[in-house]
């Protein structure tokens, strides 16, 4: 199974308002499992970068303005896309940046049946618990200490490890290793057995040297307990 986890980061909040998508990362995973390709791209956002937008992701105007536009980018991103289903953190925001994104360029919509929503997911594991994707890189164990600021590949590599969590990855993993290592240790002890040489029953009984050296042994005693009245 083929799926593709992703990230974006925008100018702002609202596309409608006229935010626009600046970055694009996604990670391909082939049965939960990462398979090394990804696809990264910087967008011309053809407006200007707010503040507030630069402070998160510290992409600037005069750094975007080298990159192509969108509509130039679109058709490679959605051939790495394919059909596959699209794993984004609170995924809606994403889905409605991308697809406005395609709607400027003619495109058709990237179908809200391909998404999966790790923060829907998250709620319904963790009800009450913080899930944004630091809190649960957080509470998963996941390595974020190389993440200064948000950046789409980088947030979908940490995304990966966290859906593959989420989705009981790691541990479906660790019980095949555990039931593999039982399968190798039960393996190593029928051979151990077939091939350990078969030792004689010891015996236990006194000879009859070690009976008359034991009877020499208790004459020499003065007044045993045992012979004594009671």
């Amino acid at each position: 199974m083929r799926e593709i986890i992703f990230d974006t980061e925008t100018t702002g909040f609202d596309p409608a308002s006229g935010d626009r998508l600046v970055e694009i990362g996604c990670i391909e995973l082939i049965n939960r499992v990462p398979s090394g390709l990804t696809f990264h791209a910087y967008y011309h956002p053809e407006r200007d970068m707010p503040a507030a937008a630069y402070n998160v992701h510290g992409l600037s105007a005069d750094f975007l303005a080298k990159y192509p536009v969108f509509a130039k980018g679109a058709a490679e991103l959605l051939e790495f896309l394919g059909d596959s289903p699209l794993v984004a953190h609170n995924a809606r925001f994403d889905f409605g940046f991308l697809n406005h994104e395609l709607k400027l360029c003619g495109l058709p919509d990237v179908s809200m049946d391909r998404m999966i929503d790790t923060v829907a997911i998250a709620r319904t594991l963790h009800p009450g618990a913080k899930h944004s994707l630091d809190a649960l890189c957080t509470r998963y164990g996941i390595d974020r200490s190389h993440r200064v600021k948000h950046g789409a590949l980088l947030d979908a590599e940490l995304l990966a490890q966290l859906y593959i969590e989420l989705t009981g990855g790691r541990q479906i993993g660790l019980g095949l290793a555990q039931e593999e290592a039982k399968q190798i240790v039960g393996a190593e002890l029928t051979a151990s057995a077939m091939v350990r040489p078969v030792r004689p029953a010891r015996v236990f009984t006194a000879s009859a040297a070690e009976l008359e050296r034991h009877a020499a042994f208790v004459a020499t005693l003065k007044e045993p307990l045992w012979h004594q009245e009671a």
